[in-house]
């Protein structure tokens, strides 16, 4: 066991002092918007180059660096703040605050990205081969391809505009919602209400009747306030459809694919390997019932432990683990994670208030993350806080590249959290003392799989056809329980004896505005990583220098081209998913191999 003491809440004062009512915080966002205030009049006055010795564009993409990571810095200090306590009010004002500058930036982007796209093409081609231009052709390409399929910039800046108190406010309004919602609970004889990130730890306890009665006021708690929460999803699906609509768009996924740099040809291929091999995943939860006494799993029973191994950790130990199997894979890696936990990067602490989930959000002034989850101890929680950190170091291994190459999407960066979460799950199996805690780990292993093969599955299921129907009108909250419903049955191959219809309300990501459809980018992670993890088992710690190579090159090609240069494959072909699926099932079997022993 370590002997350091991590504290497990973390350290904004190091940005900011004071949290919400943080002066130095007021005067950031003063020079941010005064930023945005230099780059506005460059974009305004900016005539559009006719020759390649213009270098006028160099200029002008120096002031958008300076003014997007100053407003990525507010960003992700409200969105610690509001995290850390959902009751701050405070917090929830200057959230507003930010919006609004980030409403600005897009709107001035639009009319920077306008100006790019009428660059002439024999220009344009000549003005990337300037020195300044080289390191960042995918990106401003990107953004002028984007550009011409795209509204005229005054429409466009128009719908920034009424973004702020639309698009944007309805997301605010999901947070507003589920601070209010409290889950009743009775612990050592008093009753308490727990948040709804307490409760969602009740449901990977070993009592059936913890989580059979945290279920039922989880359900309860949640439709209560179904009627919002049903407007809310709707009021913001609309506003997205209403933009995609007028921008000729038809297909729900086009702008999900074109952020995440992908083919829709690599998602249907994706998706149809995980559905044509499902089958192993349903014996395993029918396994899975058996040995919890029961005929069928319940939605709460899914992350239930398996046995009665004390397979508990408390904090210092899942940093210890964590630390000391990073260092067989990596040595920056290892040192990078050994000043997170030192430097107070991490809020894990188990407390009321505190938001359901986890998340890493960069600081890229600083060159610093953070990381928030809810910590109670689990081998889960664990696997949780492996996850984050990946994330952090992938921000880590992108600070020395260009600023406007640190851009990455959502399906990539779920593959370096992924990555770190495989080193640490992997470990867990094969240094379990005995079989009995050796059976729990692999579970809780296969539990990830189940999570990003199934239920991201309904996920995508789910919000795909909301979406659909939405375009008809408004989707009422039953319809909406039975689409979630029947996302589930499919994806979980009807596995299950009770569902969560509600889950389309107690699931943050689809209220998120600022990424779309963020469901798939985790199963493309997921995968993804595994084929990059079984080259790091094969080639040991001198493989670390190409995995860092790879996260280099996230924010600057798309994944198919990315994929095709470090690991030498073609996403839209079948073989690539089916042995990173392979490897899930071999999960499967070997714990199949444990209990029929």
């Amino acid at each position: 066991m370590s002997t350091n003491k991590y504290d497990l809440t973390w350290d904004l004062d190091v940005f900011f002092k004071g949290g919400s009512t943080s002066r130095q915080f007021i005067a950031h966002l003063e020079k941010t918007k005064k930023q945005l205030e230099q780059f506005q009049l460059a974009v305004d006055e900016w005539v559009i180059p006719i020759t390649a010795q213009d270098k006028s564009l160099s200029g002008l993409l120096d002031l958008f660096q300076d003014a997007s990571q100053s407003l990525k810095q507010a960003g992700a200090y409200v969105s610690c703040l509001q995290a850390q306590d959902m009751n701050d009010l405070k917090a929830n004002e200057l959230r507003g605050m930010v919006t609004t500058l980030s409403s600005r930036l897009s709107t001035l982007l639009t009319n920077f990205d306008e100006k790019l796209s009428l660059i002439n093409e024999e220009t344009w081609r000549e003005l990337l081969k300037q020195d300044s231009m080289k390191k960042i052709n995918f990106i401003l390409s990107e953004r002028r391809k984007n550009a011409a399929e795209k509204l005229p910039k005054e429409q466009e800046a128009l719908i920034n505009a009424l973004s702020i108190d639309g698009y944007h406010g309805w997301g605010e309004m999901y947070d507003n919602i589920v601070s209010q919602i409290k889950i009743p609970f009775k612990e050592n004889g008093k009753k308490i209400d727990l948040s709804v990130g307490q409760a969602a730890n009740k449901f990977s306890s070993p009592d059936p009747k913890i989580r059979k009665h945290v279920f039922k006021e989880w359900e309860q708690a949640w439709d209560k306030q179904s009627d919002l929460l049903a407007g809310t999803l709707n009021h913001l699906a609309g506003f997205r459809l209403s933009v995609y609509k007028q921008r000729g768009w038809d297909h729900v996924l086009k702008e999900a694919l074109t952020y995440n740099r992908m083919k829709q040809k690599t998602l249907d291929v994706m998706w149809e390997v995980i559905s044509d091999n499902k089958q192993p995943f349903a014996e395993f939860l029918k396994k899975k019932a058996e040995l919890l006494g029961v005929e069928k799993l319940s939605w709460a029973d899914l992350d239930a432990p398996v046995g009665e191994a004390n397979t508990t950790y408390d904090y210092q130990e899942g940093a210890a683990f964590i630390l000391k199997h990073f260092d067989k894979f990596g040595d920056k890696l290892t040192a990078f994670t050994n000043k997170a936990f030192k430097d107070r990067w991490i809020e894990a602490e188990d407390r009321a208030g505190k938001r359901p989930g986890g998340f890493c959000t960069s600081f890229p002034l600083s060159n610093q993350s953070r990381i928030f989850m809810t910590y109670s101890g689990t081998a889960s929680n664990v696997s949780t806080l492996a996850h984050e950190l990946g994330h952090a170091f992938h921000s880590y291994a992108l600070k020395d590249t260009h600023p406007l190459n640190r851009g990455y999407a959502m399906n990539v960066a779920e593959t370096a959290s992924t990555f770190a979460e495989m080193i640490v799950a992997d470990a867990a199996v094969n240094n379990a003392e005995n079989e009995e805690v050796k059976l729990a780990l692999l579970e809780d292993k296969i539990q990830r799989s189940i999570a990003l093969l199934m239920n991201i599955h309904a996920r995508y299921l789910f919000e795909t056809r909301f979406y659909e129907e939405r375009k008809k009108g408004m989707v009422n909250k039953n319809r909406l329980n039975e689409l979630m419903e029947d996302a589930q049955k499919e994806a979980y191959a009807d596995s299950l004896e009770e569902y969560h219809p509600l889950f389309w309300g107690s699931k943050l990501h689809f209220f998120i505005t600022g990424v779309p459809f963020y469901n798939f980018p985790y199963t493309f992670g997921y995968l993804f990583s595994l084929g990059i993890y079984a080259q790091a088992v094969k080639e040991g710690k001198g493989y670390e220098k190409k995995y860092m190579a790879m996260l280099e090159d996230t924010g600057s090609m798309t994944v198919e081209d990315l994929a095709q240069k470090h690991l030498g494959v073609d996403l839209t072909k079948r073989d690539f998913w089916e042995a990173g699926v392979k490897l899930c099932i071999k999960d499967v079997e070997d714990f199949m191999d444990l209990v029929n022993k």
